[in-house]
């Protein structure tokens, strides 16, 4: 697997053109590869972005949430927890950074960008298969830094699917799954960094991938997304006094 950064331009908020960023610092595509894209310059680019002087941080976030719990409740008060989009992630997502007087908040659909975005591809560079990864960066519980995950993606099966098949002493694999979305989000966000290194964009080539057009599979415990109720950390999750967002 090969992951390429590719630097741009400036993107700046509060709403810059994504196509025009994409096609000038894309020259070239080819079939089978996967474009990951920072949320924050979809973002941008769908005008989602607020001026930090007019709104509180935490009232924003408790209107974007899904569910959330005060920053009182954490060691430190650094941030707040949240659950958006079937994802656990701080402050709804909202963050400052290269933003300059903006928020930067998610985008409003971020599948819905993700397949805006295939469709741009596939027509712009006369493609057949490519994936589209949106990304964001999240902490992992007890561990320092973070890493890189998928908000949303398109183009290609998300699970590989290792049950019914057997481990290397002959035993049959129950549950094992590879979040592939996931997966490739961490190692582009790696490459493309947090910091000011200005490439938003990463091209991921030579992966073993299946590409498709519309996602959907009827298949027992083969979603992409859990069911909160379904979900391994349902205990720990079913425990906090989450409060209801979207006021």
């Amino acid at each position: 697997m090969n992951v390429q950064p590719i630097k741009t331009r400036k993107f700046l908020p509060p709403k810059d053109d994504l196509w025009d960023l994409i096609s000038g610092s894309i020259h070239s595509l080819e079939e089978n590869s996967v474009v990951v894209i920072t949320s924050k310059i979809v973002s941008i680019g769908e005008g989602r972005c607020v001026k930090i002087k007019d709104t509180d941080k935490d009232r924003l976030a408790e209107k974007e949430a899904d569910y959330y719990l005060s920053r009182d409740l954490v060691p430190g008060k650094w941030l707040m927890h949240t659950l958006k989009n079937n994802l656990l992630i701080a402050s709804a997502g909202i963050d400052k950074s290269n933003g300059q007087d903006y928020y930067i908040l998610w985008p409003k659909n971020p599948q819905k960008s993700a397949e805006v975005i295939w469709k741009f591809l596939r027509k712009k560079y006369g493609l057949r298969n490519v994936g589209v990864i949106l990304t964001d960066s999240h902490t992992v519980p007890l561990h320092r830094g973070l890493v890189g995950m998928c908000i949303g993606f398109y183009g290609f099966l998300p699970l590989r699917d290792y049950r019914g098949k057997k481990d290397i002493f002959g035993q049959e694999l129950l549950m094992s799954q590879t979040n592939i979305p996931d997966s490739l989000s961490s190692a582009a966000v790696f490459e493309m960094g947090e910091g000011n290194e200005q490439t938003p964009i990463a091209i991921i080539s030579d992966v073993d991938l299946d590409f498709i057009g519309p996602i959907r599979s009827q298949k027992k415990f083969n979603s992409f997304q859990v069911p909160l109720k379904e979900d391994l950390f349902y205990p720990f999750l079913k425990s906090v006094k989450w409060r209801k967002g979207g006021a």
